[in-house]
């Protein structure tokens, strides 16, 4: 760790865990949030944006520049996924109203004027379907080397899906965003895009233990929760911010219980958010990906060309391994400091 402070812009379809990815940005002392895309996906696009907004405004985050992105995907119907984050996508936390606006441009410009504005230095984090980032490569065919990095919450590599048998579901939402992404990046580009599928994501299990030592982190008081309080029990956490994470994260725990996974859940994007400060907390390979778009029981499944047979370069930086326990020793210190710091204001 620098203490340099490094832009960031985060594409999201703020979903409980892209609401924790965001939190984790405000929190870190190393990322200078430069903007952020709202794309529809877990909520329709205009629920995203007031998520995102409502989000800065609980947080108290100022002069980030939220942008509005496509409704739809570029092909396909849209589907949304309030099962799994709730009618309005954080479970059953409410947020304040916002009091600023969206940005006059929309997601796909916001992209392109954030990589102008950081030549070589910006990092971007994608943890919703690829729509805004695919228009913006159409717009700017170069961004791949304006870039210093990209990091995608997308996939399962060699995993089962959790939308399909075999689809992840920011790739299953719009595959065809997902191949023009990966197909638009040059072999000699100064770097490859980091992509976290399911096969790691899933290893970022968040459970009411470790939320209990959220809360503490905040100097929050906070009430374990256990799969078998009632259904919607409200918070009554004293920090403002811990209170939303726990109402968020209840509606989440309840939906990885009924699928048969345990009362916990996947912390897919704030891994990505803390992968994009960090390339160094997860593992990776090389290996040539492209996205299945006409398969009758496979569309949306993400291949890696592990054996180079299709004699294509690598296009992506996979990742295969990480440690859970670093990851939720840096999350928690770093939003429980936050939220900290944000319940003494």
């Amino acid at each position: 760790m620098t203490g340099v402070r490094q832009p960031v812009f985060l594409d999201v379809d703020t979903g409980v865990d892209d609401a924790m990815a965001l939190v984790f940005l405000f929190g870190s002392a190393d990322a200078e949030l430069v903007g952020i895309a709202s794309t529809a996906g877990n909520v329709p696009v205009h629920q995203v944006c007031q998520n995102n907004l409502g989000l800065l405004e609980l947080c108290g985050i100022t002069g980030v520049p939220v942008s509005r992105g496509s409704a739809n995907p570029l092909r396909a119907q849209l589907r949304t996924a309030e099962d799994t984050h709730g009618p309005e996508g954080l479970g059953y936390a409410r947020l304040p109203a916002p009091t600023t606006d969206l940005t006059a441009y929309d997601a796909a410009e916001a992209w392109v004027r954030a990589a102008h504005a950081h030549p070589g230095e910006l990092i971007g984090v994608a943890t919703g379907p690829l729509t805004n980032l695919a228009l913006a490569l159409r717009a700017e065919p170069t961004l791949p080397r304006l870039l210093k990095r990209l990091v995608i919450m997308g996939g399962a590599f060699d995993y089962r899906g959790n939308t399909t048998p075999v689809a992840e579901w920011n790739v299953s939402v719009d595959p065809e965003s997902a191949a023009e992404v990966f197909a638009a990046w040059p072999a000699d580009a100064p770097h490859l895009p980091i992509v976290l599928g399911l096969n790691l994501t899933e290893n970022i299990a968040m459970t009411p233990q470790l939320l209990s030592l959220l809360a503490e982190a905040a100097g929050s008081s906070s009430t374990p929760m256990t799969e078998h309080d009632d259904r919607g029990t409200a918070s009554a956490a004293s920090n403002p911010v811990i209170r939303v994470l726990e109402d968020a994260m209840r509606f989440y725990f309840e939906f990885h219980h009924d699928q048969g996974e345990g009362y916990l859940a996947h912390l897919h994007d704030p891994l990505a958010a803390a992968v994009a400060l960090d390339p160094e907390l997860v593992w990776c390979r090389p290996a040539p990906v492209d996205v299945e778009l006409t398969g009758t029981l496979t569309r949306g499944m993400t291949i890696a060309d592990w054996s180079r047979r299709w004699g294509r370069e690598p296009n992506a930086l996979i990742g295969v391994d990480v440690d859970p326990a670093a990851f939720f020793d840096r999350f928690i210190e770093r939003v429980g400091a936050f939220a900290a710091r944000r319940g003494a204001s």
